[in-house]
């Protein structure tokens, strides 16, 4: 049996930094890049885990790779699962801090 705090840094690849969700910060929620293949409970139970939070929702998204250029040959970039974690009232992660 695999160790299951192991399994939470495998689920949670790392936080998204972008303006917009620097803006939904302001709402109690926190974004992060997650494996394709974490469910939305998993995604909750290692953000509980690894940040010592109550988390009340969990949104997912697929962000589809884009078609680019790389030295003249189309290639292709890949596919990202993102999550949209809502945390419980007067509750933050500082993500600048790391783990």
């Amino acid at each position: 049996m695999a160790n299951p705090v192991a399994r939470h840094y495998d689920a949670i690849l790392s936080p998204v930094i972008t303006e917009k969700a620097t803006l939904l910060s302001e709402q109690n929620k926190v974004v992060f890049r997650v494996a394709k293949d974490t469910t939305k409970d998993e995604i909750a139970a290692a953000v509980e885990a690894l940040f010592k939070v109550t988390v009340t929702k969990v949104n997912t998204l697929v962000v589809k790779g884009k078609t680019k250029r790389f030295r003249g040959r189309p290639g292709r970039r890949s596919d990202v699962k993102k999550a949209i974690v809502t945390l419980a009232e007067g509750q933050s992660i500082d993500i600048t801090t790391g783990l």
